[in-house]
């Protein structure tokens, strides 16, 4: 097992060096999308989870004869859960987008400047013909 077993579940991100900017950058990125897609999972897994506990329980005899309140509030209390952890998910991926700009805040006297000269297009519209 290894010393610190988060980062080996996330390889998109461990793998990311912290060597200069564009790792930083690279980092809020691949961390904002990761975000992204565990929001829209769980989104969905919550949508999914309502119906099949409304389907499953519907007239459940036990929770009938317990005088349990309907399925579909208790299902929709234990939905209301996975749904704040997508929330919790979106808000995750703002502050990814806020940390990396107060990074450049914080650190744009310090970041190499860019060159222009590098980002000329070196594509020829040439025709060889």
């Amino acid at each position: 097992m290894s010393e610190r077993p988060g980062r080996n579940r996330i390889p998109e991100l461990s793998a990311i060096p912290w060597e200069g900017p564009r790792a930083i950058t690279q980092y809020a990125r691949v961390g904002r999308d990761l975000c992204r897609d565990l929001t829209q999972e769980f989104e969905i897994g919550a949508d999914e989870l309502y119906a099949v506990l409304i389907r499953s329980f519907k007239g459940h005899p036990v929770l009938s004869l317990l005088g349990a309140p309907d399925v579909r509030l208790r299902a929709r209390r234990v939905v209301k859960r996975l749904k704040r952890a997508a929330e919790l998910q979106k808000g995750a991926g703002t502050e990814l987008v806020k940390f990396h700009a107060q990074f450049r805040k914080e650190f744009v006297d310090v970041l190499p400047k860019a060159n222009p000269e590098k980002r000329k297009s070196t594509f020829d519209w040439k025709d060889d013909d």
